[in-house]
């Protein structure tokens, strides 16, 4: 279990003041699926990244299986089996696709590659020598990264927006991924998302608004709460018309 208790984050500058995240205490079962969302700017990814250990906390700790994991560093929170997809991925110009799933998978091997390449949606014989260079549009390079998550057996994984940049083709492959991950392991799967697809696959749906948890409801109660502009959407401007 993954328990936040009375977490902050303190942002920088004057306008930041009041603290990105303010006082949220969550308990994350295994084997569950957590979606988190809420509007632009309410804190989502503050609140992903502190877990990782990426944003300091100004205030309250963090538990990993009852061991506090506050002063952990990220390092040894990856140890520790969190992991933690970027929004935006890191470009690694001289480093192949092919190494640097082996690393996650600490030397799988050519099955066990291609097969995560395919998870991701993405064509293993096309990619798996590529350099993750600028030739790579972020869709891709996410999608990597993605596969690189998946490789670890994890206790707690983080993913920030996975189908920001994704074809609908392979959106479908990741949604199927999540599906298959948490019928086959005990992970904690923590997903920050504004789509609808992703919102039903979740056990509980986490409303952040303000940095604060204002509610954790079911999929259904969320999107029978909210006036879609689209009905397929659940983007930040719909949640601001509400």
């Amino acid at each position: 279990m993954l328990e936040l208790k009375n977490i902050s984050v303190a942002g920088e500058g004057p306008a930041s003041e009041a603290g990105i995240i303010s006082n949220v205490s969550l308990a994350l079962e295994e084997k569950k699926i957590y979606v988190v969302t809420g509007p632009n700017g309410s804190g989502k990814t503050s609140l992903a990244k502190a877990i990782m250990g990426i944003n300091p906390l100004s205030g309250g700790a963090i538990f990993l299986d009852g061991e506090d994991i506050t002063g952990k560093t990220i390092t040894e929170r990856a140890n520790m089996g969190i992991g933690y997809a970027f929004q935006m991925p890191t470009r690694f110009k001289g480093l192949r696709v092919r190494d640097f799933l082996r690393i996650a998978t600490r030397g799988g091997d050519e099955k066990s590659l291609y097969s995560l390449l395919v998870d991701v949606g993405l064509c293993a014989q096309d990619y798996i020598d590529r350099e993750l260079n600028a030739s790579f549009s972020g869709g891709e390079l996410k999608r990597v990264e993605i596969a690189s998550i998946l490789a670890r057996n994890l206790k707690v994984a983080l993913f920030d927006e996975p189908e920001a940049g994704i074809d609908l083709w392979s959106f479908q492959k990741l949604t199927e991924t999540f599906r298959r991950l948490n019928e086959a392991t005990d992970t904690t799967i923590v997903i920050i998302s504004h789509q609808e697809r992703i919102l039903r696959m979740a056990d509980e749906v986490i409303l952040i608004v303000g940095g604060t948890v204002t509610e954790i409801m079911t999929p259904d109660k969320i999107l029978g709460q909210i006036d879609f502009i689209d009905p397929g959407c659940v983007c930040p401007n719909c949640f601001d018309k509400r």
